[in-house]
């Protein structure tokens, strides 16, 4: 008598958690029971848990399979484990759950299982929150904040992975670094609003010359920019700096205060190498400023193109 008011004691304590308590009977793989919270939360009747594959059956089938070969495989060894996993309920939905399991053995061998049930699909949804946020601000600190392109952190790590890249494979690796001539000059005659709203034009241009989804175009700082050409040679590099400068004066953006003409240019390095072992990948953008500082020399409005053991090349307008 005094047993079966303690058992009914547990049991009231058991159905009175959120937990749901379980137990199943290892050899016939059979419910001896769940609590009666199951309903609440998935729907299916007490008794519609019969056997372990009721269970199996209940579980998404994306985790289906490494939950329950997990689940066997740990308990067949007497180790308490526990899963978390969406569990199917009746009207066809999925609510995530964490399973505890204990595994109770007896002469080292596996008799039964009990565990509890839980409801954790508020703290996934928060996770979910947390992720896409997460991912935002990832998104946030590799962007420029004011044109929206990709910002120079980015580029950091794009560089060293194309270069890495063509360095295993052997491929040339192009760089071209673009910056707009006489930008000073354009922000103090029409103001620094209008200088930003030239940026976000510019940018927004040049972006579009970038067509390869492995193609690389971001705001290096200031007026300049860089597009990091992977897989991509000499010819095709020249070729994409002049649709670089045609873009921009397609913009046909008045800049009275220029020396070039009166709208607003741009001036390019072009740089194309196929790394080398002891070669760093700095070394791509030190011969393309260079080559953009010898456009400036020579004039605006054109690029200029260096590689190893080359003669640089400079095309200008009409040439």
């Amino acid at each position: 008598m005094i047993g079966e008011v303690e058992d009914d004691i547990y049991k009231t304590l058991l159905e009175s958690t959120k937990a749901i308590p379980w137990k199943i009977n290892w050899e016939t793989k059979v419910f001896e029971y769940i609590g009666p919270q199951i309903e609440p939360l998935l729907g299916w009747r007490q008794d519609s848990w019969v056997t372990a594959q009721d269970w199996i059956d209940r579980i998404h089938e994306a985790e289906r399979e490494q939950t329950a070969h997990n689940c066997i495989a740990l308990s067949e060894n007497g180790v308490d484990h526990e899963a978390d996993y969406r569990a199917l309920t009746a009207d066809g939905e999925y609510v995530w759950v964490r399973d505890v399991v204990h595994v109770i053995r007896e002469n080292g061998v596996t008799k039964a299982l009990v565990g509890f049930i839980f409801d954790i699909s508020e703290r996934k949804q928060m996770e979910e929150e947390l992720r896409i946020a997460n991912k935002k601000l990832e998104q946030l600190s590799f962007q420029d904040g004011l044109t929206g392109v990709a910002n120079r952190r980015l580029y950091d790590q794009t560089l060293e992975r194309e270069w890495a890249r063509a360095l295993r494979n052997g491929t040339p690796i192009s760089l071209i670094v673009i910056d707009i001539d006489h930008f000073k000059d354009y922000n103090d005659q029409c103001g620094h609003l209008q200088g930003d709203e030239c940026l976000k034009l510019v940018a927004n241009a040049l972006q579009d010359v970038a067509s390869r989804s492995t193609d690389f175009f971001g705001r290096y700082g200031g007026e300049e920019f860089v597009l990091l050409l992977p897989d991509t040679g000499r010819e095709a590099a020249r070729d994409i700096a002049e649709r670089c400068r045609r873009k921009v004066i397609d913009l046909a953006i008045p800049h009275p205060a220029s020396s070039v003409g009166n709208q607003l240019t741009i001036s390019a390095g072009v740089a194309s190498i196929t790394p080398d072992e002891g070669v760093e990948p700095s070394s791509l953008f030190g011969m393309a400023d260079r080559m953009l500082y010898q456009a400036k020399r020579n004039g605006r409005n054109r690029f200029a193109c260096g590689w190893p053991q080359a003669m640089p090349s400079e095309r200008s307008v009409g040439s």
